[in-house]
């Protein structure tokens, strides 16, 4: 189905998750809430080391750099494994960088929710597929207001897309990556079944202590995939 070697590959295949996860599982949440004085983010909010949980210690900039370092892992870890062996070895990288973010040794294995390292991930493996993810996750947020249901409808669409351009190894591998991105935001399907998950810009309904960081910053409903 993929007309690949599996044998030969998978040496390859292997050392490529393996540098992928060692890339993926720097938690560069929890060096920038660090650096700007926010101590532990693993102390805050949901305990999440994602740029959401991030944001709920008021530094802005912090919650920046959280977002585009962990997409950025996660379509390096690509583009290098692409530029020494080419697309199907950068696919397993990009698997590799995202199973490192979820679950980073050097933490005990509890990670973020993996959503903004599956899209760099994706438009590093494929750009329109990753704009499209894009464009959907900003779509969904424009109807129904709510970023973690947004975040799962663009994450459920993207192995489609992937096939729809006929790149089955990617949609295949997407696929898996879902399954867990679903496994991760697992709360976040409750309370969106129950009605409860808060909406875009609404203040959250939980206890304070849970909800807000160090220095009073803003409250935030729920992590929204990072």
């Amino acid at each position: 189905m993929f007309d690949l070697d599996w044998v030969s590959l998978g040496p390859y295949f292997a050392a490529a998750i393996v540098f992928g996860y060692l890339l993926g599982s720097i938690p560069f949440g929890l060096l920038f809430a660090r650096l700007a004085g926010a101590g532990d983010v693993r102390k805050i909010g949901s305990g999440n080391i994602g740029a959401t949980n991030v944001l709920r210690t008021g530094n802005r900039w912090a919650a920046a750099g959280t977002l585009v370092c962990d997409a950025g892992k996660g379509a390096v870890a690509v583009l290098v494994a692409r530029a020494f062996h080419g697309d199907a070895v950068a696919a397993f990288a990009g698997v590799g960088a995202f199973l490192g973010h979820l679950f980073p040794i050097w933490l005990g294995f509890k990670g973020g929710k993996g959503m903004a390292t599956f899209l760099g991930v994706t438009l590093a493996l494929f750009w329109p597929v990753g704009l499209l993810a894009l464009a959907t996750w900003l779509v969904a947020a424009l109807i129904w207001r709510m970023s973690s249901l947004s975040a799962l409808i663009a994450a459920v669409l993207t192995p489609l897309y992937m096939a729809l351009f006929h790149h089955p190894l990617f949609a295949m591998l997407a696929l898996v990556m879902v399954l867990l991105i679903f496994a991760m935001h697992r709360e976040n399907i409750r309370r969106i079944l129950s009605g409860q998950e808060p909406k875009i810009g609404a203040k959250a309904h939980a206890e304070p202590a849970t909800m807000v960081g160090h220095n009073g910053g803003p409250s935030l409903g729920s992590d929204a995939g990072t």
